[in-house]
């Protein structure tokens, strides 16, 4: 039996002005409309085949608008995985997607699962954000700020992605306080309860699972995901326990009041907040201020607060400063900016963009040199100087340690969980 059709999003609450929206008729192209279930029984790609087994279809956009391993890889989500050179798969609602940097620097796409090809490619466009001009609205951006005009010619595509609100809730719930290795542990044991879509690269995808569906999961389950179900019951929403229905509405309040509903959630803080009203909510200039952003910030717009303690109003300030730059869509700046910061795109950037400590790092000079050496021989079996979620992470997230500890991520999650099941 075929899944019901998923309905469309909603449009963003606050559209981008004339200028810096595409039209989604131009880049949707006519496709068939023959309803198609790609993989009746989903197995892994043929290993030998490799990209031959895949035909490849144009979305009709470069590399300017969408770079795929400075989008998906960055921790904007933990849903996705590289399955082959330039190559990233992963769920879209109820479709199972890859995507392809292609060898004329555009992008391809293929459905390994779906219902229906059509209502594919428009739920990957509006994920992909692609009523939003990256082009047009980084043009602004450089006119204003020179060192955003010299990064931008080294990483081009960095795009926001638009995400499924609750998905996205609750993948920011899990990186709180986490490293890598625990979150992507956490974010799989609670992606396989949902519809199995299929496997590609050795990789299992699965559709995002509801909150009915979560609140079935047994206390033993959570336990040995290393979440922790020791706290009471919680609601959602207290004041409007409306689940996934309240949280689709904060896509059209201002910032603040979508801030302020995201924290009243236990385990969500502000930067969470900020983190999850960016990428899934349309607040376009929310900034999600952590150290590494707070340094940006000191280091190139407001040196004046170098040296001080990161407290709540501090990370207003910073927040403020980065808004007062670059408008509305702030947030799609200073991503690009925390990007050029991650360590493996550092190694990648000329030296100019280093200070003194970098330039003198044993670390960063042996990634120059992997980076180099992978050019100079293409076919050397040294890593792939594509970035993965693991190595483009802060170093307090790649850190292994402590994962035996019960985080307040943990408690969050069941708390959503159980109040489904309660009502």
């Amino acid at each position: 039996m075929k899944r019901p059709k998923t309905p469309m999003y909603p449009p963003p609450s606050t559209p981008p002005t004339p200028q810096q929206r595409q039209s989604f008729t131009r880049l949707l192209k006519p496709i068939s409309k023959k309803r198609r279930n790609i993989l009746q029984n989903p197995q892994p790609l043929p290993a030998a085949a490799g990209d031959a087994a895949i035909k490849w279809k144009p979305l009709n956009i470069n590399k300017s608008e969408l770079y795929l391993p400075l989008t998906f890889p960055t921790g904007q989500t933990f849903r996705w995985r590289q399955t082959g050179a330039s190559q990233y798969t992963g769920p879209v609602g109820p479709h199972l997607v890859s995507l392809k940097q292609l060898e004329d620097n555009g992008v391809g796409y293929y459905c390994h699962f779906t219902d229906s090809e059509d209502m594919a490619r428009i739920d990957l466009f509006d994920f992909l954000n692609m009523g939003i001009s990256l082009n047009e609205m980084w043009s602004e951006f450089k006119a204003s700020d020179e060192r955003f005009a010299e990064l931008a010619l080294y990483l081009e595509g960095a795009r926001v992605l638009r995400q499924d609100p609750l998905e996205c809730l609750i993948q920011f719930i899990c990186s709180s306080n986490n490293n890598i290795q625990r979150i992507t542990k956490m974010v799989d044991f609670i992606s396989s309860k949902g519809e199995f879509l299929g496997n590609v690269g050795g990789y299992d995808f699965f559709e995002f699972p509801t909150l009915e569906r979560l609140a079935l999961v047994s206390e033993a389950e959570l336990r040995e995901a290393g979440l922790n179900i020791l706290l009471a019951r919680w609601q959602l929403c207290n004041q409007n326990p409306g689940g996934v229905e309240w949280l689709a509405t904060l896509r059209k309040l201002d910032l603040q009041e979508a801030i302020d509903g995201l924290c009243s959630l236990p385990g969500v803080g502000p930067k969470v907040a900020a983190c999850i009203a960016l990428f899934s909510l349309d607040q376009h200039h929310a900034i999600p201020v952590d150290t590494h952003v707070w340094q940006i910030a000191t280091r190139y717009l407001i040196p004046e607060l170098a040296g001080t303690r990161l407290t709540p109003k501090i990370c207003n300030r910073v927040a403020d400063a980065f808004v007062s730059k670059y408008g509305k869509y702030a947030g799609w700046a200073q991503t690009l900016l925390f990007i050029s910061e991650l360590p493996s795109q550092r190694a990648l950037l000329p030296s100019s963009f280093w200070n003194t400590e970098e330039r003198s790092s044993p670390k960063l000079q042996m990634k120059i040199q992997a980076i180099q050496e992978t050019k100079e021989n293409p076919g050397s079996k040294r890593k792939t100087t594509v970035p993965n979620a693991f190595n483009l992470l802060p170093d307090h997230l790649q850190d292994s340690s402590n994962n035996d500890d019960i985080h307040d991520s943990s408690h969050s999650i069941c708390h959503i969980f159980f109040s489904q099941a309660s009502r």
